[in-house]
This record gives C-alpha cells, structure tokens and sequence, in this order.
C-alpha cells in the first residue's frame, strides 16, 4: 500500500473500533457502569469518559482543565492529563458519554474523509503534535486504545467477543511487533536464544537475540527456528491481558515449553502497553 493508503487503512479500523465500543457500552446495564475493570482506578464509566475525552479532542473540543485528586493511579503528567478528562466526566450520564463518543468520531472521520492525510510524518493534531506524534502514530495507535478499551468493558461485564475483527487483528498484530523487545531486552535472553510467539488466529511470530544484544524477528524457514530455545502459545484474549499489561495470565492458558526459567521471564515482561 501506498503511505495515503496506509492512513486510510487505519481510519477505516478506527471508525469500525469506536463504532463496535459504542454498540458493547449500549449493552451494559445501567448497574454495572460502576464495575471496576482490570485498569487501576477505573471503572467502566471512565473507560467509557477516557474514550470519548480523547476522541473529543481529536475532533477539536477544548481539553478538561479540572484538579486531579486522590487518584495514585494517575502517574506522570500523561496520566494526569487522560484522568481529567475522566474526572470531567465523572457525573455524565452512560447515554451522554455514548452520545459524546458518537458526536465526536463522527465529526473527525468526516474531516479524515474529506481532507485525507497523506503524509505519515505530518505532525498530529493538538496535544498528540506537541508530544512530537507524527499523525502516522496517532492513526495507527487510536484503533488499539479503542479496540483495547472495549476489551477492558467486555471483560468486566462478562460480554467476551470481537477478537477476529479487524480492529483486534490490528491492535494484535501491533503488540505482537514488540516481541523483540520483551524477549532480547526486557526478559535479557542471552545471545543465540531462539523465541517463538504463538497467538490463536495469528501468524506466529520467531525471534533471534543476536550478538549485539538485538531481538530479531526471523522468517520460519530460517533453520534457526526450528528448534527454539522457547515456545510460547495462548489464545488472543490470554494475548491481550498480558501484553496490555492487564492481569497476569493464568497457569494453564499458556503453553510454554523448551526453558522454563526463560518462558517465565518473558511473560512476566509483556505489558508493552498501559
């Protein structure tokens, strides 16, 4: 694909992302808006006021200047900036919140549409531009947030579903990108160490930590992924909570076999994303 094909590519996975959280916020009961979800501090109502507080400042709206508070959760000046858009929130109604997402997406994927972007390395809009996004990040990051916020919901209310659209197979396929990272830095395999990523519906992924301390993503007809030094395979949603840093997976819903001191070591560090 071109790179202005590319950029629609995500626009499209958005739109479809924020169209399928709207729907599943829909489905709650007015009950379980309080349910807390596996992200520290927030319940389902400010996962859903997260959501619509980003996509409102995408769209153009001002941000929400309100105090933080008695919120640990809320670390560094990024966590405190996406908590007062939930704490501006707090006393919205699930039906204005659904309703702001709605409003707000509508009014940026019609702009996206009718002024496309082309150039990746353009600067994004607003506060992402002023944190140095190129506005290829920010496209490609929004289905991922999107698409893992309505995970969070799902998982809380007990709705589990949507992991073969195409906002799950990109958001996915993008965390499994940092397989690398986890296994030849954050898990420090020593050089030589062979790794292979299994995710249900997904094509697995091998990786090689070379001399320089590098992970390396091989092909599988690469003779040194043959016989890797570990094996780890899950389903997408054991996937999910551990590479968005949710929970840790339970014992049985990851297959790991070869060095068992090394499998450990790499799913305690696959949180690549808050």
């Amino acid at each position: 694909m071109t790179d202005a094909e590319t950029l629609r590519h995500y626009i499209a996975v958005w739109w479809e992302a924020v169209n399928s959280f709207a729907r599943v916020l829909e489905k709650v009961p007015a009950e379980q808006w309080s349910t807390p979800t596996d992200l520290p501090g927030w319940d389902v109502h400010a996962v859903a006021a997260h959501t619509a507080h980003l996509e409102a400042l995408l769209s153009g709206r001002p941000h929400d200047d309100v105090e933080v508070v008695d919120a640990p959760h809320a670390r560094g000046m990024l966590g405190e900036f996406t908590e007062q858009g939930v704490l501006a929130r707090r006393t919205d109604t699930p039906d204005a919140l659904i309703s702001e997402i709605h409003e707000a997406a509508t009014a940026r994927h019609t702009t996206l549409l009718s002024d496309p972007p082309t150039d990746p390395a353009a600067p994004a809009p607003g506060v992402f531009g002023a944190m140095g996004w190129p506005i290829e990040r920010l496209l490609r990051n929004r289905p991922l947030d999107v698409w893992m916020h309505e995970q969070d919901v799902r998982r809380a209310v007990g709705l589990p579903g949507n992991l073969e659209s195409p906002p799950a197979t990109h958001t996915i396929t993008y965390l499994m990108e940092s397989f690398p990272l986890v296994v030849a830095k954050r898990a420090a395999a020593p050089a030589g160490t062979t790794a292979r990523l299994s995710v249900a519906g997904q094509d697995p992924v091998y990786v090689v930590v070379d001399d320089d301390g590098r992970g390396n993503v091989i092909d599988q007809s690469d003779a040194r992924a043959q016989n890797p030094s570990v094996a780890l395979a899950m389903d997408a949603s054991t996937f999910v909570v551990l590479a968005g840093g949710r929970a840790t997976a339970a014992p049985e819903a990851v297959e790991a076999s070869g060095d068992a001191d090394l499998a450990a070591r790499i799913l305690a560090a696959m949180a690549v994303t808050p």
